[in-house]
């Protein structure tokens, strides 16, 4: 209930007529303030008239007055500022203090019937999405505003995940880029795993033998723990752990005597291609052949160059996998962490240049009657349903706007 009080305060979905402290002064909402999700009070700098007088300040918002008090508000100094207190119920005559004793104004805001019937229809629905119903009738702009938003917020948040291996990786950009590289090679089945090793891989010593497949093979393979029936792959590993004085790796599972594990790698229920040995053996040859190099992805223009980059015995779809979970977002974090706006836009006119994904997600919006158009659609879509509709966050979603003012 309290989420919605936010609602309707943020949006000036307010009742029509007067609005009224509960001691009978004027109200007038000027600025509603910004909304803060983290501790404190719930909006920030409003600006409201009281009885004739202009207060800016902060607003705090509960379903009953005596929350307030429940709450500790009243002795917590961050609550200082706060110029209106909005509640659904008031509590007799108990009215909301400051730590310095300051009596706070306090109005009663009811949440509008309809607003409350769509949003618990939104909550309740078994269907997918929630807001199906309203989809086909959505106006185009308002859809591609909101898709070019969750567009961005992809790829903000796939940024996040680079920023954390440069920090696991002392900021090599190099290595960060592989280890994002081998994570989208397992497709889903070894993702986790290859990510592990890629980490643990030093990349800048077996970049000295480079331009020999083999030792690539037998480094690469051997640090996974892969190498089966092999003398000689076996022998040019041990060889390359001795010349460069590689320590013993240690993955999440400890063999009996603290011996080396490999990660935990999957090959139950899949083609042979999706073996992790097959991956990695295209990853080695991508490595040899210096297309895992960061500089020759700042270098690509389109999708065709980015796609011959990447495209070692890879089908097209899985190309096009590459590209949307790995080379893009990399692309867009590289120019986020050096203020190279025009690799961000590079990055967001490569997504539009790819065709859509076509999985259950892209599916059921086509169903519901949006039109998905391309690679960036289908990733903001992605979005759309990973951090709004599975968690029923429908307030912050603009299609969930559009539904429960309807």
């Amino acid at each position: 209930m309290e989420k919605l009080l936010h609602y309707c305060w943020k949006h000036g979905i307010l009742p029509s007529g007067r609005l009224a402290t509960t001691d009978g002064k004027d109200v007038e909402i000027i600025d509603p303030g910004l909304h803060n999700t983290d501790s404190g009070p719930d909006f920030f700098n409003a600006k409201v008239r009281i009885g004739g007088e202009l207060w800016a300040g902060n607003v705090e918002m509960h379903v009953v007055s005596k929350d307030w008090f429940l709450h500790r508000h009243d002795k917590d100094e961050a609550y200082s500022n706060v110029i209106l207190h909005v509640v659904s119920r008031t509590s007799g005559d108990i009215k909301a203090v400051t730590s310095a004793g300051r009596e706070i104004p306090e109005i009663i805001l009811n949440v509008p019937a309809h607003v409350m019937e769509n949003y618990e229809e939104l909550l309740n629905t078994d269907r997918y999405p929630p807001c199906y119903r309203n989809i086909p009738h959505l106006e185009p702009l308002k859809v591609h505003s909101w898709m070019a938003s969750l567009q961005t917020e992809r790829l903000m948040q796939k940024t996040k995940a680079v920023t954390t291996y440069l920090h696991q990786l002392d900021g090599d950009w190099e290595h960060a880029y592989f280890v994002a590289l081998a994570r989208s090679f397992g497709f889903g089945s070894n993702t986790e795993a290859l990510e592990q090793w890629a980490r643990t891989l030093p990349l800048k010593a077996i970049a000295h033998h480079r331009d020999d497949l083999l030792q690539v093979e037998a480094f690469f393979l051997g640090h996974a723990g892969l190498i089966r029936d092999n003398p000689r792959m076996q022998q040019e590993y041990e060889y390359l752990c001795r010349k460069f004085s590689i320590k013993t790796i240690m993955y999440d599972t400890v063999c009996p005597g603290g011996q080396r594990c490999a990660p935990a790698w999957k090959f139950m229920r899949m083609r042979p291609q999706n073996f992790p040995d097959v991956r990695i053996r295209q990853l080695a040859r991508l490595f040899h052949e210096s297309r895992t190099s960061l500089s020759q992805l700042l270098e690509c223009r389109d999708t065709a160059s980015l796609g011959a980059l990447l495209g070692q015995g890879l089908s097209r779809s899985s190309v096009n996998l590459l590209m949307i979970n790995c080379a893009i977002p990399m692309l867009f974090a590289y120019g986020r962490g050096f203020a190279k706006e025009s690799l961000c836009e590079r990055a967001l006119d490569l997504l539009e240049e790819l065709a859509p994904e076509n999985n259950n997600i892209t599916r059921m919006w086509r169903d519901a009657g949006l039109d998905v158009r391309s690679a960036g659609d289908s990733q903001a879509l992605v979005q759309l349903k990973k951090e709004y509709c599975d968690r029923r966050d429908c307030l912050r979603c603009r299609f969930g706007y559009e539904y429960i003012n309807k």
